[in-house]
């Protein structure tokens, strides 16, 4: 059987062959295709890989790991634009894979669209969900003042690339979104959530429960309180507001109030640097915000940036953190929720989107309620009003959360325990590697399928 998977990043094994920066996204996905590969005498399967290029062209068929690769030229930067060279590259791959499969890795860039419009074989395009970006342009501002959402620094106004329009982009994306749904004749999704959307998008295409193998780093050690800092948070980023910073920032003065030396660890890219003149001309209109915060909150001293970080490292600065918090405003299923979870450690995350699928509340650890959809404030930003009451609701039942945790041992040892437990069993590489099979194998063996069926 010959499977191509349609993935959004250079796999990083592909990466060091050509002595080329690694991502460090979507690590699972390598741990897929290493399992994948490691078993092909087994499956018969023979895996062939396409990914977007920006830079120098990747060799047509280079072989890496006993994978076949290809890479194609699209500008992933921009993933709101369509580009209709994006077709005959896709096809003339496809004509020479000859795929019976072709797996496509989320629903967020144009080249899925592409692939589902030139693949013939509908009932053989498998389309797994990742985020659902019609969903996440609801939820982008995730309660910010309206004055915040209309505002635009000088970085945004030349990247043309304000709250407003990164909020736009996502809208054009979701409709994008919904095609590919739409042409897909099999989806792979894990939370009630996904399947719910989806299948109101397309009640024709099969639906197929496929939970997430994480990344290597995260299988067989455990959190130990006695190894960790004392009263620390992680969050695993913080760079667009969909991710709530801002929500866990207004959080903190009513947490310092009983653990004064409590402070939040943030990955990612530091979006409140204002020591140079050049920080000052790249900050963000979401940066200026969130350092307004910050200062009224008196909290700049306890909000740590630690940038970007690999797999090793966020291991270890999950093991070094008392707690790991998830504050977004919508999610489908977030690996770093799942990675935590993983690792036995005490959890907190919003009640949202998919996460209430693999997040048992009140016995993996703690969900708070969040951000709220409601009619066409979530697209339009609201009101100050609006926004002040929402924004303390909201930071109120996270900073509750957090001291619950934090003040009870015995329920926090055994949410730790739940939460590994039950990681342990959605993301076995075992079951889901089989599960991978058994779904190949059924659209290997049928022709039309129909139904939004398990």
């Amino acid at each position: 059987m010959k499977v191509l998977w349609l993935c959004n990043i250079m796999l990083p094994a592909v990466a060091r062959k050509l002595n080329r920066e690694a991502s460090n996204k979507e690590g699972w996905i390598s741990g897929l295709a290493d399992t994948l590969l490691k078993n092909r005498e087994k499956n018969g399967i023979r895996l062939y890989v396409a990914f977007p290029v920006q830079e120098e062209p990747v060799p047509d068929g280079l072989e890496v790991d006993s994978m076949v690769c290809y890479g194609f030229r699209e500008d992933v930067a921009h993933a709101e634009k369509y580009e209709e060279s994006l077709e005959p590259a896709l096809e003339k791959i496809v004509n020479k894979v000859e795929p019976d499969i072709v797996h496509c890795f989320g629903t967020e860039f144009a080249h899925t669209l592409a692939m589902c419009r030139v693949f013939p074989r509908k009932e053989r395009i498998l389309v797994g969900l990742q985020g659902l970006c019609s969903l996440i342009a609801e939820a982008y501002y995730a309660d910010l003042p309206g004055a915040v959402v209309e505002s635009a620094t000088f970085r945004d106004l030349v990247r043309r690339d304000s709250l407003r329009q990164q909020q736009e982009k996502f809208v054009l994306r979701g409709r994008r979104e919904r095609e590919i749904i739409g042409l897909a004749g099999n989806l792979t999704g894990r939370t009630p959530w996904d399947r719910m959307h989806s299948g109101k998008w397309n009640p024709d295409a099969r639906y197929h429960t496929m939970n997430e193998t994480l990344r290597g780093e995260f299988y067989g050690c455990a959190w130990k309180e006695a190894d960790c800092i004392p009263h620390s948070i992680f969050l695993s980023q913080g760079d667009y507001p969909l991710k709530g910073l801002h929500y866990m920032i207004l959080a903190l003065p009513r947490i310092l109030e009983k653990y004064p030396d409590a402070a939040v660890y943030v990955a990612g890219n530091s979006l409140v640097e204002y020591g140079t003149w050049k920080q000052k001309l790249k900050i963000s209109a979401y940066g200026k915000y969130l350092r307004k915060l910050l200062r009224e909150t008196g909290t700049e001293d306890k909000v740590i940036f630690i940038g970007r970080l690999d797999g090793g490292q966020m291991r270890a600065r999950y093991l070094r953190s008392s707690l790991f918090v998830c504050p977004s405003s919508l999610e489908n299923s977030p690996n770093s929720l799942g990675e935590a979870m993983l690792l036995g450690m005490p959890c907190i995350a919003a009640a949202v989107g998919g996460i209430p699928g693999i997040f048992d509340g009140g016995r993996d650890g703690i969900l708070y309620d969040g951000f709220v959809m409601r009619d066409d404030w979530g697209t339009r930003g609201m009101e100050d009003g609006e926004s002040g009451g929402e924004l303390e609701r909201i930071s109120g039942n996270l900073a509750r959360a957090v001291l619950e945790m934090w003040g009870n041992p015995g329920m926090r040892e055994e949410y730790c325990r739940n939460a590994a437990l039950h990681a342990r069993q959605t993301h076995d590489r075992d079951a889901n590697y089989r599960r991978l099979l058994e779904i190949y194998s059924q659209l290997e063996g049928t022709g039309k399928t129909s139904g939004n069926k398990q």
